[in-house]
């Protein structure tokens, strides 16, 4: 297998259209498309740190506030991904867990959930993609459940170490196992799509460029 900080470069250039599209033709399943980015500018993308949040007791030792243990479990490649689908409205994630992941260099948070303080978020230019904003803090309503456990985003499981990618399209989750093959027919995808891009900018007509063989192209080998 690839390097995997080369494989977290190489994904971070390819659009999650485009890798939608790699997934289809393998026909693998990894879109998720339900969870905006509502804070931060352009893609992000790297490896899973998971965490679960929702009603109940906390995991057994000394307190900690939800989200601390995945943060200090994280870094530059991280992403976090959380499951807050427990249908109590209770943020899973605010400003000052922003400030924290911001000081460990992580790429981005992306939660099935609520979200306090978007637009401290905002200002601070950190990538936030969710489905949900709140301003309802998780005391007292919600616990921290665990961290890099499956969680769900969606019907999509996430686990810890999966391959994360998401600008304002989709978020795209790529299991370690399926990254090389979903990462060559990406690449291959956004090369002829390049390809296309300058056939229109010379002057060739759209239904030429998009004729029979990009119609055909997830079914090619």
């Amino acid at each position: 297998m690839t390097d995997r900080s080369d494989i977290i470069r190489r994904l971070a250039r390819i659009d999650t259209c485009a890798l939608s599209d790699a997934l289809d033709k393998l026909g693998l399943k990894g879109q998720v498309t339900h969870l905006p980015q509502r804070s931060g500018q352009g893609r992000i993308a790297g490896v899973a740190t998971t965490f679960k949040v929702g009603p109940g007791d906390p995991p057994p030792g000394p307190p900690r506030h939800l989200g601390t243990t995945a943060i200090e479990a994280s870094g530059p490649e991280s992403v976090i991904v959380i499951e807050q689908s427990s249908g109590v409205e209770a943020g899973c994630w605010g400003g000052l867990l922003t400030r924290g992941a911001i000081a460990r260099g992580v790429a981005g948070v992306v939660a099935d959930g609520p979200v306090r303080d978007i637009d401290e978020a905002r200002e601070l230019d950190f990538p936030i993609f969710t489905n949900k904003t709140t301003c309802f803090t998780a005391r007292g309503r919600v616990v921290d459940q665990g961290t890099n456990l499956d969680v769900r985003l969606g019907d999509l499981t996430v686990s810890a170490g999966d391959y994360v990618i998401a600008d304002k399209s989709a978020v795209i989750v790529i299991k370690p196992g399926d990254v090389d093959r979903v990462l060559a027919a990406g690449e291959e995808i956004a090369r002829r799509e390049a390809g296309m891009i300058k056939a229109i900018e010379a002057g060739m007509p759209i239904s030429e460029v998009m004729g029979g063989n990009y119609e055909h192209m997830l079914q090619e080998g």
